[in-house]
């Protein structure tokens, strides 16, 4: 309850009318899980913005990625991104013996809508990175489920690394084609980064500095 409270009188209004949003091929967006989002990240704010782009009634199976190093660094943030975001905590830590992966593997089973962000973290505002290959990793396991890429455009203004306080920037979003796993794992980020760049370039943005 808390959660739904909070998107509908906090995050919607955030998004829809301080900051505007206009989405380009809305019509490829996942309809019901299980599904991969996979995005550019520049802002504490993308994960809000994504995650008002679905009806709410989908909001129970919305589960974003999030670092457990840095997500759980005070009890607030962690509670935070526990109750209202509903992430899935993985661990950076590749020495670690367990798969970090492994309840993201859990949560499409149960046919839930995964948010990734592949740059690994957030990068310079308004600069699109080269996708990691984690996320073909995923989707090896999972070859039947879409991954749908995401370009922003804007929210490196609106809210940018080490700010905290939004200002009204209007936010551009591009939605991808699904992208299904080919059977090689090059191949596949290939067509992932490929996409994110066409769609980078559909906005004809000029280079923000």
């Amino acid at each position: 309850m808390l959660r739904l409270l909070f998107f509908i009188l906090i995050a919607r209004p955030l998004v829809f009318i301080f900051l505007g949003l206009n989405v380009r091929h809305a019509q490829r967006m996942p309809k019901a899980g299980p599904a991969i989002i996979v995005a550019n990240h520049n802002s504490h704010l993308d994960t809000l913005v994504l995650t008002t782009l679905f009806p709410l009634k989908l909001l129970p199976s919305i589960r974003p990625v999030a670092a457990v190093d840095y997500f759980t660094k005070s009890k607030t943030l962690a509670w935070f991104t526990t109750h209202i975001i509903n992430a899935i905590f993985i661990d950076r830590d590749l020495t670690a013996s367990r798969d970090p992966l492994s309840d993201v593997h859990g949560a499409l089973a149960q046919g839930d809508i995964v948010i990734l962000y592949p740059e690994g973290s957030r990068g310079e505002p308004e600069r699109l990175a080269t996708f990691k290959g984690g996320v073909a990793r995923l989707a090896k396991q999972h070859p039947d489920i879409p991954v749908v890429p995401i370009f922003f455009h804007g929210l490196g203004k609106a809210l940018p690394k080490d700010d905290w306080l939004p200002v009204p920037f209007f936010i551009d979003v591009f939605v991808g084609d699904p992208i299904y796993f080919s059977g090689n794992r090059k191949q596949f980020m290939n067509v992932i980064n490929e996409q994110m760049q066409g769609l980078a370039k559909e906005g004809n943005f000029p280079v923000w500095d």
